[in-house]
């Protein structure tokens, strides 16, 4: 194995892990939510702190998962032309759009970071009633971004490989051996 090949596996498996472990705090959100629900209406005795909880848990929910879409492939497209192609064209276009989407993600990781850096030096809290820190939901943003940046480059990567016919990666490969396993 390459160690091109490695990273790009690396990377896939790495934002898989934090994927399904991000998943799990819709259950959180949930829970949060219903124990607000249940607090307000049936003791008429609501919280101050499950609703702004619930907000900052979803903030970290939204932006550390856009590695795992992307490695899935569940971010949104327009397929009245890319649906058509055959996949070296669609791979093809793939790389020549990869250049807005890097223009993007290098913008909100180096604003991201200044952001979560600035948050961090100030011990930023919400200054509300609860008035929770908010300085980890901010360095969500760099981090998952990060993350993004990584996979968007293994797309990137992939497409070259199949563009120009290269076989150093094929995930599907990857997908039916772990399959046996």
């Amino acid at each position: 194995m390459s160690v091109l090949a490695a990273f790009m596996r690396g990377v896939t498996r790495l934002n898989d892990f934090i994927g399904r472990g991000i998943a799990l705090l819709v259950f959180a959100m949930f829970g949060f939510l219903l124990l607000e629900v249940g607090l307000r209406y049936l003791f008429e005795s609501p919280t101050v702190w499950t609703n702004e909880l619930s907000q900052m848990l979803f903030g970290i929910y939204a932006v550390m998962s856009g590695g795992y879409i992307l490695a899935h492939r569940g971010h949104v497209n327009v397929d009245l032309l890319h649906a058509h192609l055959a996949p070296r064209k669609r791979a093809a276009l793939d790389i020549a759009t990869s250049v807005i989407f890097f223009i993007f993600t290098l913008a909100l990781l180096w604003f991201g970071i200044d952001v979560a850096s600035e948050s961090i030096a100030g011990w930023e809290t919400s200054y509300s009633a609860w008035n929770p820190p908010i300085w980890p939901v901010k360095l969500a943003i760099p981090i998952g971004t990060g993350l993004l940046v990584l996979q968007g480059l293994v797309k990137l990567l992939e497409d070259i490989a199949i563009a120009f016919n290269l076989d150093y990666y094929q995930p599907e490969q990857e997908e039916s051996e772990g399959a046996h396993l």
